[in-house]
């Protein structure tokens, strides 16, 4: 299935990560936008309203991030791709619904342009803090799957991959951009709209009276209908069978859960990716994803020339995280480098799954603006 031609702004254009955002939502064939204004997102949702008349979608400032997170929910139910965006603050409110998105199976996508925190913290300037957030941010067992752009291009194109990813393994993705990429104006090349892939929704096709909204084959995912088209069938957050009833025990909570962990788990290695470069022969590799990791290279540069074996690893997903690839890379490397824009939070995975065999180490930064590339070097240089 390729994308509508109608959908797709096709050629080169300068745009900022903000509205490339919205252009790679509109390739994926997103028709249904709610959200609330919050910077440095809102220019996401102003080019959606902006757009969406020209393509037939629906756009609605919802009161509250709370009702904006139900209303994308119930649109996809409806059997529309839908979409909201935030930053912050908003993303904390979010949070519960995004709990429910994950237990009632919803494929929809979450933006999220960080900024620094806590609380209102810095609206206008970058911060990468909301790492654990999309990953343990509601209550309870799930798994979740989050990505993170360092380029505009890739603003329009991890777009199209949350949208794909959704729609695979039913389930809210989040799109973790932060204020810097989603800022910065760069060349976006958005090609034809037969050469965009897209994943079409996994609908149901067996007799109506027959349809469980939670049966599930070997691949663990369950399939879909659209709201309104005469199947008989109910949704909850509460712990359900297969009939989507409620069922209020232990048996079923394992059931419940499990599915939910193991529908992304056992799929982990076909969905995390990430870029590597320079790694065989590296006694030093530096770890890092979004804008962070464009600062990273710089401080690389100094230490090679040095003569330090320095590799880099640049995260695309950051949840699933690459645990296995991590552990066998420790056991090769003298030392690995943790670049981000917080106080350790993909630091603390790195280590876990290290388990000992290298020194971990981490260049931290509050938000606010990049690191300084020299503060990089020095610890790559500390380290190796």
């Amino acid at each position: 299935m390729t994308a509508d031609p109608k959908d797709v702004l096709t050629g080169a254009h300068y745009l900022d990560g903000d509205h490339a955002c919205a252009e790679g939502a509109l390739a994926a064939g997103c028709k249904f936008f709610a959200g609330y204004p919050i910077t440095p997102s809102t220019e996401v949702a102003e080019r959606i309203s902006a757009r969406f008349p020209q393509v037939g979608g629906i756009f609605i400032q919802m009161e509250d991030e709370l009702a904006s997170m139900a209303a994308i929910l119930g649109a996809s139910w409806a059997g529309v791709k839908s979409m909201t965006v935030t930053s912050g603050p908003g993303f904390s409110l979010m949070q519960e619904n995004l709990g429910l998105g994950v237990m009632l199976e919803t494929p929809t996508v979450v933006v999220n342009v960080q900024r620094g925190g806590p609380s209102t913290g810095l609206p206008t300037l970058p911060g990468q803090a909301d790492v654990m957030q999309a990953r343990w941010g509601s209550h309870g067992d799930y798994e979740i799957i989050a990505l993170a752009p360092s380029t505009v291009q890739e603003c329009f194109d991890f777009t199209i991959k949350c949208f794909n990813l959704a729609e695979q393994y039913r389930v809210p993705v989040i799109f973790l951009m932060d204020e810097c990429v989603g800022h910065m104006t760069e060349k976006v090349i958005i090609p034809p709209a037969e050469e965009i892939e897209l994943v079409p929704r996994r609908y149901y096709k067996g007799p109506k009276d027959k349809y469980l909204p939670y049966k599930r084959g070997k691949d663990l995912i369950p399939y879909g209908v659209k709201a309104g088209d005469g199947y008989r069938f109910h949704l909850t957050g509460l712990t359900h069978d297969e009939r989507g009833y409620p069922i209020i025990n232990a048996e079923a909570q394992k059931k419940n859960v499990e599915w939910l962990i193991n529908k992304i788990k056992k799929n982990a290695h076909k969905i995390y990716e990430f870029e590597e470069h320079d790694i065989d022969g590296a006694d030093v590799v530096v770890l890092s994803y979004g804008i962070s990791s464009r600062v990273a290279i710089r401080g690389i540069e100094m230490a090679k020339r040095d003569g330090i074996r320095v590799g880099a690893i640049r995260l695309i997903t950051v949840w699933p995280f690459p645990e296995e690839y991590i552990n066998r890379l420790a056991g090769k490397v003298k030392a690995i480098v943790v670049v981000e824009m917080n106080y350790g939070q993909i630091y603390l995975e790195v280590e876990r799954c290290a388990r000992g065999q290298c020194t971990t180490k981490l260049v931290p930064h509050a938000g606010g603006w990049v690191h300084d590339p020299a503060d990089i070097y020095r610890t790559i240089k500390e380290v190796a």
